[in-house]
C-alpha cells in the first residue's frame, strides 16, 4: 500500500485486486457436499444415470455455511477429518449491469480452495480465515457458447468448489495449535454482480484533535474496474447514526487508468460523537461511483476514538483510563463446528457484552466480518490475530502465506473502530513442525510483520502473545500467567503479574483461567492446592498441559470442577481492582471450544476453560463476571446446576452468591441468615457468603439483593445427602423428561447400597440400538456419549424418531446397564 501525507482527504486510485461490490446474494441453499476427493474436476459435472457407475461416490445435500468436521471435531473414538471435500451447485446468471462483472466472494473457506465453473478453473486461495473474490464472467459466458449449458444443465452455470485442511507444515496455523483447523465454507459465499467501474474497497481514517472537540476524516478508496473505464464521478457522504448527512462532497475522475490523487477541503467534525464501550455511536461513510447510468456504492461504519497503551502505565479511551476486561473467543459450535450462522454470532456476542466484558481477543486467526460489526456496535474493544500460531518458522511459501493474511485481515478490517491491536502471531516459542528452530529468523520475520503491519496501519499497535524473545519487537506484550492452573497457586497472581510488568513498557495479560467440566462440583475444591509447589512462577512450560507426568499442578491434579474455577477468577477479579498499572486482561476462554490435541479431557477433544459451554449454556463461572463487570443489578447464588449436596448432620456449609449489588440477604428454608455487605477485597464472594446448616433431604435458598432502591433475587432447590458411599457397584438409568420427540435420560454410579456417589468421576459411553437418535458429538456435557461423569452421573438426550430405542450406558469395570425408550 502506498504511504501518503499531508492533507489530502480523498485519494482514489486504481485497485487491479477482487473485492466484494453491488447487488451481492447469498448462495446458502441447493448445494451437495462430498466428504472425499474426486479423480478430477469432471467428475462432478459429467452427466450421470441414475444406478449407472458414474452415479458414485454419492453427495449429500447441504445447506451453507457448512463445515467438514461439524461432528467428528469432537468424536471421541477417531481423529478429525483432515483432507479434501467438494461442493457443487448450480448458477442462474443474470447481470443488470451492461458490460458488468459477475464475482464470486467468499468470506472465509478452509483451508485451500480451488473453484471452477464447469472444467475450467477460475481461481484458488490459501488461507482459512480472509476474505476473496474471484471474476467468473469470462468463465461464465464461455460455457454459455457450449452445448451442455443447455442440454445438459438447462440454463444454468455449475459452480464446484474443492476445499482442502489437509495436514502442511508449510502453511499456518500449526496443526500443533490447540484448536481444530477446518475445512469446507464454513463462512458465507455471495454472488455479485458489480457494474463495470465499481469500489473495492475504503479506507475510512477518523482522527481528533487532543482535546477531542474536533474530528477529521481521511478517506482512501480504491477501484475494481478490469476494463480500464477511463471516466466517472464519485460522491462521498457521511451520516450520523440517525442517518442525517453530516457532509456530501462528489468530484469527477479521469483518467482512472492511472493513479489518481483528488486533494480537496478537510473533511472536519465539529463535536464528533465519541465512540466508548458504554456507547458505541457509529457514523456511516458512503461513497458512489458513477459511470453513466451505472452506479455502485459502498457503505462503512466508523467510529471516532482514540485510545493509547501509557508507557509502564495503564490503558486510556478517549482521554479516560479503561481497565479493559476482556475474553477470548473461537470460531467453533456445538453441532455446527465452524459453520455458525450469524444469529449463533449475535447471542455469543450479546452474551459476552452482557457479562460486562469491554474487550476480545480473537484468537488465533481472523474471525467473520459479522463478529467485529458486532463488537462495533456493542462496544467490545478488539485485539484481532494473524493465524501465525505455533510450530516454528517454515519456509518461503509458509512465509509468504503469513505476511498475505496478515495483510488481507488489516486491509480488510480497518475500518471498524473497535479493533485496537493486531494480533502477529501467539505462542511462537513452541516449537515442533521443522528440524530447525531458529530464534533469530523468527525474531527477522517478527520484526518484518511488526513492520508491515505498522506500514498497513499506522493509527493501531502491534501485539503477540507468549515469545519472550520478541517481546522487544511488538508494541503490546502479553507473557504467559497460568497462576493457579498450569503453575503455582492462584493467590500468586499479582505478584508475577507485577514482576512482568516491569519487563516490558506496555503490558497486557492475555490468556489465564482454566478448565471445569460442566455440572461438576465440590465442597473442597481448593484441596490440591496443598500439593502446588509455589514461589516458581506461573507461566505455562513445556508439558504443563499435559494430563500426565510432570510435577504437581491444578491442570493434572485438581479436580476440574466448577467451584475451584469460580475460585480461581473470583481471586483474579478481586486482584484486578488493586493493581492501577494494568491495562487489562483476557481470560481463555468465553466458550467451550473442541480441539485435536487433548483426547483425554473429561470431555474427550474439548478444551474445558470457557465460562459458557460448546451451545452456549452458562456455566456457573459466567456470574462471578458478572458481578465484576456487569453495570446491570444481578445476583446468582452458586449451584444451580449442583442438585446434590453432601456432609454430614448438623455441618454447616458454605453458600456464596455473586452479585454486584451493595447487600444481600439470604433466606434458607424459610429461615434469614442475615444481610451482608458486598466487599470486592473480601474473598470469596466478595463477602456475599453463608455458613449454614443444610438440612437432609430438600432445601430451598433465596437470595434478595439490594443496589440503591433496585431489589433482585435468585432462588435454586438443593438436596443434601448425609449417607456415605463406597465405591461404584452398578449404573441406573432413569428418564429426566420427555419433550415433543425428544427424551432425556441420566445415569447414575450407585455403590452396593445404593448410595450415590457424588464424587465419582468414570468414564461412561452411551450407545443406542432402534429407531432413535443419540443427540451426541455436540462437546457438551448434556451432548457426548463418552465422557467422565459430574458428581455420580451424566445427562444425554435422544430424539426418538417416533419410534422405540433401546440405550445401554457401559463403563470400565462396572455392568452395563440398559433402558427401554
Amino acid at each position: 500500500m502506498k504511504k501518503f501525507s499531508g492533507y489530502i482527504l480523498i485519494i482514489l486510485f486504481l485497485f487491479f485486486g477482487r473485492s466484494f461490490a453491488q447487488q451481492s446474494s447469498r448462495l446458502s441453499n441447493n448445494w451437495e457436499f462430498l466428504k472425499q476427493d474426486l479423480g478430477g474436476i469432471w467428475e462432478a459435472v459429467r452427466p450421470v444415470t441414475k444406478g449407472n457407475p458414474e452415479s458414485v461416490p454419492l453427495w449429500q445435500n447441504v445447506t451453507l455455511p457448512h463445515c467438514f468436521n461439524a461432528r467428528d471435531a469432537v468424536e471421541p473414538d477417531v481423529n478429525y477429518y483432515q483432507g479434501p471435500g467438494w461442493y457443487r451447485t448450480h448458477l442462474s446468471i443474470s447481470n443488470p449491469y451492461r458490460n458488468g462483472r459477475t464475482l464470486l466472494y467468499f468470506e472465509g473457506a478452509g483451508q485451500k480452495t480451488d473453484v471452477f465453473i464447469y472444467t475450467t478453473k477460475v481461481g484458488s486461495h490459501a488461507g482459512g480465515y480472509d476474505e476473496w473474490t474471484i471474476d467468473i464472467t469470462d468463465a461464465v459466458e464461455a460455457f454459455k457458447k457450449t452445448d451442455a449449458y443447455q442440454n445438459q444443465f438447462k440454463g444454468t452455470i455449475p459452480l464446484s468448489v474443492r476445499c482442502d485442511n489437509s495436514r502442511d507444515l508449510e502453511s499456518i496455523p500449526s496443526r500443533l495449535s490447540d484448536f481444530n483447523v477446518y475445512g469446507g465454507l464454513y463462512r458465507h459465499v455471495n454472488l455479485v454482480y458489480a457494474p463495470a467501474l465499481s469500489i473495492d474497497k475504503i479506507f475510512a481514517q477518523p482522527v481528533l484533535n487532543p482535546n477531542l472537540k474536533k474530528g477529521q476524516i481521511e478517506i482512501r478508496a480504491s477501484f475494481y474496474n478490469p476494463d480500464q473505464v477511463p471516466n466517472g464521478e464519485c460522491t462521498l457522504t457521511l451520516k450520523d447514526a440517525r442517518g442525517k448527512i453530516v457532509f456530501s462532497k462528489t468530484c469527477s475522475l479521469h483518467e482512472l487508468n492511472d493513479s489518481l490523487h483528488t486533494a480537496g477541503k478537510q473533511l472536519q467534525i465539529n463535536k464528533p460523537h465519541l465512540w466508548t464501550p458504554a456507547d458505541p455511536y457509529l457514523y456511516t461513510v458512503e461513497l458512489t461511483v458513477q459511470n453513466g447510468n451505472q452506479s455502485a456504492k459502498k457503505i462503512e461504519k466508523i467510529g471516532f476514538r482514540n485510545f493509547k497503551f501509557a508507557d509502564n502505565g495503564p490503558f486510556y479511551l478517549n482521554g479516560k483510563r479503561l481497565l479493559l476486561r476482556g475474553t477470548h473467543r473461537h470460531e467453533d459450535h456445538a453441532g455446527v463446528a465452524a459453520a455458525m450462522t450469524d444469529s449463533m454470532m449475535r447471542q455469543e456476542m450479546q452474551l459476552i457484552k452482557d457479562m460486562g466484558a469491554n474487550f476480545i481477543r480473537l484468537g488465533h486467526y481472523q474471525q467473520s466480518r459479522t463478529i467485529l460489526n458486532l463488537c462495533d456496535s456493542l462496544g467490545i474493544l478488539v485485539w484481532e490475530e494473524a493465524p501465525w500460531c505455533r510450530g516454528g518458522l517454515g519456509g518461503l511459501v509458509y512465509q509468504q502465506q503469513a505476511k498475505q493474511m496478515l495483510t488481507n485481515m488489516i486491509e480488510q478490517h480497518y475500518n471498524h473502530p473497535a479493533i485496537i491491536l493486531w494480533g502477529l502471531g501467539n505462542e511462537n516459542d513452541w516449537e515442533g513442525d521443522f528440524p530447525e528452530f531458529n530464534k533469530q529468523k523468527i525474531r527477522d520475520f517478527m520484526s518484518r510483520q511488526n513492520a508491515l503491519a505498522h506500514q498497513l496501519d499506522p493509527s493501531r499497535k502491534t501485539t503477540i502473545r507468549r515469545c519472550d524473545f520478541c517481546k522487544d519487537i511488538v508494541d503490546v506484550y502479553s507473557p504467559s500467567i497460568w497462576a493457579g492452573w498450569y503453575r503455582g497457586s492462584y493467590t500468586e497472581y499479582k505478584q508475577v503479574s507485577e514482576e512482568e510488568f516491569k519487563k516490558v513498557k506496555h503490558f497486557f495479560h492475555a490468556e489465564w483461567g482454566g478448565d471445569s467440566h460442566a455440572l461438576r462440583h465440590s465442597e473442597t475444591p481448593d484441596k490440591a492446592l496443598a500439593r502446588i509447589k509455589t514461589g516458581n512462577g506461573a507461566d505455562e512450560r513445556s508439558g504443563d498441559a499435559s494430563l500426565y507426568g510432570g510435577g504437581s499442578r491444578i491442570s493434572k491434579d485438581g479436580d476440574w470442577s466448577e467451584s475451584y474455577i469460580c475460585n480461581l477468577f473470583d481471586w483474579h477479579l478481586k486482584e484486578q481492582e488493586t493493581m492501577p498499572w494494568l491495562t487489562g486482561s483476557a481470560f481463555w476462554v468465553f466458550k467451550d471450544f473442541s480441539t485435536p490435541v487433548r483426547p483425554d479431557n473429561p470431555l474427550p477433544y474439548m478444551n474445558q476453560k470457557g465460562v459458557v459451554e460448546r451451545d452456549l449454556t452458562k456455566k456457573e463461572s459466567y456470574y462471578v463476571f458478572q458481578s465484576y463487570w456487569s453495570a446491570k443489578p444481578m445476583a446468582h447464588i452458586y449451584g444451580h446446576t449442583w442438585p446434590v449436596r453432601w456432609g454430614t448432620d448438623g455441618e454447616l456449609k458454605m453458600v456464596k452468591v455473586y452479585s454486584n449489588c451493595d447487600e444481600a440477604e439470604l433466606v434458607v428454608n424459610g429461615k434469614s441468615y442475615g444481610i451482608r455487605k458486598r466487599n470486592s477485597q473480601d474473598f470469596p464472594a466478595a463477602g456475599l457468603r453463608w455458613q449454614v446448616p443444610y438440612q437432609k433431604g430438600i432445601n430451598q435458598i433465596k437470595v434478595i439483593a439490594r443496589k440503591g432502591k433496585v431489589v433482585v433475587t435468585d432462588s435454586i432447590t438443593q438436596q443434601y445427602q448425609t449417607e456415605a458411599w463406597g465405591k461404584p457397584a452398578k449404573l441406573v438409568i432413569e428418564k429426566m423428561s420427555n419433550q415433543g420427540d425428544t427424551t432425556t435420560i441420566q445415569v447414575k454410579l450407585l455403590d452396593a447400597n445404593n448410595i450415590l456417589c457424588l464424587d465419582a468421576a468414570n468414564v461412561v459411553s452411551f450407545s443406542l440400538a432402534g429407531d432413535g437418535t443419540l443427540l451426541d458429538d455436540l462437546g457438551t456435557s448434556r451432548g457426548s456419549r463418552k465422557l467422565q461423569v459430574y458428581n455420580g452421573r451424566a445427562i444425554i438426550s435422544i430424539k426418538n424418531n417416533g419410534g422405540k430405542s433401546v440405550v445401554s450406558v457401559q463403563s470400565a469395570g462396572l455392568p452395563t446397564a440398559f433402558i427401554n425408550l
